[in-house]
C-alpha cells in the first residue's frame, strides 16, 4: 500500500532520468557522423537521415526526445508548484538553474544543422549577450569567436551542445 500522496505526478523526474540517458546515447551516435563545419553541417544531416543505416531514426528519437523531456520538465516544474516545492528556496533554485541550463543546451542543438533560421536563431539570442552593462559587447565577440557568427561559432556551440 502506497502513500496518499504518492501519485502519478512523481513519475517525471525519472522519466526526465531516462530521457536524459536517451538523449546523451543518441546524441553520441549523431555525433559520429555530423561535421561542425558551416558549408557541410547541414549535408551532415542528410547524411545522417539518408545514408547512415538507422539515422533517420537516431536522429527522430534525439529530436523526439528533446521534445517530451521538456514536456517532463514543465509537467515537473507544475507538480512544484502545485504542492509548494517553491517554498523551499534551494531545491527552487537549482530547479531553475538546470532548467536554465536545459535551455541553452537546447538553444545550442537547435543551431547545430545550420539552416537559414537556425543561423539567425544564433545571431539574435546571442546579439542579445550585448545587452549586459560594461562587459556586454566583449561578450559576444567572444561567445561568437569574431565579430560575426561562422564556423567558430558552430563549433563551440557543437562542443557545448
Amino acid at each position: 500500500m502506497c502513500p496518499k500522496t504518492l501519485n502519478i505526478w512523481w513519475n517525471f523526474g525519472s522519466c526526465l532520468g531516462l530521457l536524459l540517458v536517451s538523449q546523451l546515447i543518441t546524441g553520441i551516435l549523431l555525433s559520429i557522423h555530423y561535421n561542425p563545419n558551416t558549408e557541410e553541417a547541414m549535408g551532415s544531416v542528410y547524411y545522417i537521415m539518408r545514408d547512415v543505416q538507422g539515422g533517420w531514426f537516431v536522429r527522430n528519437c534525439h529530436v523526439s526526445g528533446a521534445n517530451f523531456m521538456f514536456i517532463c520538465v514543465y509537467l515537473h516544474i507544475g507538480r512544484g508548484l502545485y504542492y509548494g516545492s517553491y517554498l523551499m528556496k534551494s531545491v527552487w533554485f537549482s530547479g531553475m538553474a538546470i532548467l536554465i541550463l536545459l535551455m541553452a543546451i537546447a538553444f545550442l542543438g537547435y543551431v547545430l544543422p545550420w539552416g537559414s533560421m537556425s543561423y539567425w536563431g544564433a545571431v539574435v539570442i546571442t546579439s542579445m549577450l550585448s545587452i549586459v552593462p560594461v562587459v556586454g559587447e566583449r561578450l559576444k565577440v567572444w561567445v561568437w569567436g569574431g565579430y560575426v557568427v561562422t564556423n567558430v561559432t558552430l563549433k563551440r556551440f557543437f562542443v557545448l551542445h
